[in-house]
């Protein structure tokens, strides 16, 4: 059955699953379009809990927990690095495995950035952030700085009792956190699913909140374990895709083609087809890509109380854009200060450092990870989110010899550094008086927040995709990931994603009523 819905009639085809492509799929079939979904990896089993991690090394056994299989490749600051990076390639793709964090931008992110030009402004993009706060049900509180009308959120449960008195000690020094806004249904049993794939429904992505919505309509149709390898024009618009599922090749027209294998894959997939590189007349396909600069840091309540160290309750958005310096949000990170969480990241780490080449040092690790956790105690783990600015050196790239890898240039800009060094001096001051510890030492880039490399505008010398997130070049292709973002925000980027995904899945049911 799977592969005769190759020869049926679709009126859009999406590539992929994720916050992007299973926003747009439940609003074309719920507007009544006909859609086909297609995913990389398996649509897996709705009970497993999985959580994405490193340390899955074979690409088969990647593939069948739903991670991208292969590692990516990157060449950061000048020096070469191969590792797996935390994306997803299944049913829901990284959302499936994301922390559930759904946090609006700022109005100034994109109706007056000093360094990037949105072609459309925030209030356009406003009504489709509450319909996205809407279906995927995200709790929290209002950012008590935010001069917005406040959103209709849905109230979460009570605060763990060692995040209530650290909020409290941090409101004492006049700052002004928030309850972090969530994709969560706190159904019974639930919410411990954050970071992993959710067998309870109590998580919101692109697969509880998108896909599976999409299917139940009939509508919609599920093609998995099946990879876009190329697509074809005739220059004007794509003609057909070629996929390739259990080895064997298949080729699919279709009159509206959707890509949404997110910012790293979506890029890899236009420079991969024929002509050589599709839309790019503009020569920017996968150029100005950004991640996000994390800067994780230990802090311990004065008062000590006894609660859930891996809690992920807490934002705030004091350091967001302070003295013409934009910073990003400082929120709790979900995870606790444990022996298992610390030797992950310190492998992680290590992976994308010179030091991934001494024979061993994965089991060396276990030493300063045991110590971490002597040292550490009862600390809660923050983040803070360093806003990152696309420059057009960093971009995704396509390698003929490694045609299945993510590879990737990035050099860490000068006003970035020195951004990095203001940021942590700034949540040091904010967090005086309070004991703390950085854990991270050298700048890490979050390879879970790729965005755009196919950035929209209005003209097609400096963009990619026209305001509707359609190619300028092409006729049929629209692009719904973050790929399409002139700039990262200080916030997670997946509210966004989900936004933009409905404004354009509305705007193509309008033109197809035309």
């Amino acid at each position: 059955m799977s592969i005769e819905l190759l020869n049926q009639d679709w009126d859009a085809v999406i590539i992929g699953t994720g916050m992007g492509g299973g926003t747009i799929g439940r609003a074309l079939a719920e507007g009544g379009m006909r859609v086909l979904f297609i995913e990389k990896g398996p649509a897996g089993y709705r009970s497993e809990r999985q959580a994405l991690h490193g340390e899955v090394f074979t690409p088969q056994a990647r593939h069948l927990r739903g991670f991208w299989p292969v590692p990516m490749r990157a060449k950061v600051d000048g020096r070469a690095s191969t590792f797996f990076a935390p994306i997803g390639a299944g049913v829901g793709g990284s959302s499936a495995f994301y922390a559930a964090t759904l946090e609006r931008p700022e109005r100034h992110d994109i109706d007056a950035h000093p360094h990037a030009n949105w072609p459309i402004k925030f209030d356009d993009l406003q009504p489709w952030y509450e319909r996205a706060e809407s279906i995927f049900h995200v709790c929290g509180a209002p950012d008590p700085l935010s001069p917005e009308p406040q959103p209709e959120l849905r109230e979460a449960p009570t605060l763990d009792p060692s995040d209530a008195i650290l909020m409290e000690e941090m409101r004492a020094r006049g700052l002004h956190p928030y309850r972090l806004h969530s994709a969560i249904k706190y159904v019974k049993g639930g919410h411990g699913c954050l970071g992993s794939k959710c067998p309870k429904i109590c998580k919101m992505d692109g697969r509880s909140g998108g896909v599976e919505p999409a299917l139940a309509t009939g509508n919609a149709a599920l093609l998995d374990n099946a990879e876009v390898v190329t697509m074809e024009s005739d220059r004007t618009r794509i003609t057909h895709l070629k996929i390739r599922r259990d080895g064997v090749e298949h080729e699919l027209s279709a009159k509206r083609v959707i890509l949404a294998g997110g910012a790293l894959g979506s890029a890899r997939l236009l420079l991969a087809s024929k002509p050589e590189g599709l839309a790019n007349s503009s020569g920017l396909v996968g150029r100005n890509l950004m991640f996000h600069l994390n800067e994780m840091f230990a802090l311990w309540p004065k008062n000590r109380v006894q609660g859930d160290g891996a809690s992920k309750e807490i934002s705030l958005r004091d350091l967001y854009h302070q003295k013409g310096n934009r910073f990003g949000t400082v929120q709790s990170m979900g995870i606790g200060a444990g022996y298992g969480e610390i030797l992950h990241y310190l492998r992680l780490m290590i992976s994308r450092s010179a030091l991934a080449r001494v024979p061993l040092i994965n089991d060396l690790a276990r030493i300063p990870a045991a110590i971490a956790v002597k040292v550490l105690g009862n600390a809660k783990v923050f983040v803070g989110l360093l806003e990152d600015f696309g420059y057009s050196e960093n971009r995704v790239t396509f390698d003929t010899k490694h045609p299945e890898a993510l590879c990737i240039e990035y050099t860490l800009a000068p006003e970035l550094k020195a951004r990095r060094k203001a940021f942590r001096r700034a949540i040091k001051h904010s967090f005086r008086g309070h004991r703390k510890m950085f854990l991270s030492m050298q700048p890490e880039l979050n390879f879970g927040h790729p965005c755009g490399t196919l950035r929209f505008g209005i003209d097609p010398k400096t963009s990619v995709l026209d305001p509707n997130c359609k190619a300028h070049d092409l006729s049929n292709l629209w692009v719904v990931d973050s790929s399409f973002m002139p700039t990262s925000f200080g916030v997670n980027p997946s509210l966004t994603i989900a936004a933009s995904a409905m404004r354009v899945g509305h705007h193509l049911l309008e033109e197809a009523r035309i």
